[in-house]
């Protein structure tokens, strides 16, 4: 199964999705990111606390969305709010959609314990996530659309 992580800025949420995805899921799902309105540099806390929860972060960057029309992607997931109510590209149109609304824990303002523990947080719940990912990427792709909507709704 091939995915794309959309966020406005991809320089947080949908990066930590990417990074999780393909190294936790490798043979099963192959991932991307990328932003309607990308920062061009992914944020240096969501590269930290990465490398701290053990994942690579080589080759992570900030792309645009209309950089991804070859990939095609069997499933969009939106990660903010923000990019899930904007158009999608054209080349995106019969293409699974779901939005995992993913709080930013890189606009916490706060103590520097909150923020490793919001990051942390976020971390876990896009793990546990993407092992429904791959769960549900190794079932027949006529259940997919029933079994990501599901997916979605958990850990809410």
């Amino acid at each position: 199964m091939k995915i794309l992580y959309i966020c406005t800025h991809n320089r947080c949420r949908s990066i930590l999705s990417e990074a999780i995805t393909n190294q936790t899921a490798t043979g099963v799902l192959e991932a991307r990111s990328a932003g309607s309105q990308p920062a061009g540099e992914v944020h240096p806390l969501s590269l930290r606390y990465l490398r701290e929860a053990g994942y690579d972060t080589a080759g992570l960057k900030s792309e645009s969305w209309e950089d991804f029309d070859a990939f095609k992607p069997d499933v969009v997931i939106t990660v903010c709010d923000s990019a899930a109510g904007e158009a999608c590209p054209l080349w995106m149109g019969n293409t699974m959609k779901l939005h995992w609304g993913l709080g930013d824990p890189s606009k916490l303002e706060s103590t520097e314990s909150e923020q490793a523990e919001a990051f942390k947080q976020t971390i876990a719940l896009i793990e546990r996530r993407v092992q429904g990912l791959k769960n549900i990427a190794q079932g027949p792709r006529a259940d997919w659309q029933t079994e990501l909507m599901a997916l979605a709704q958990r850990d809410l």
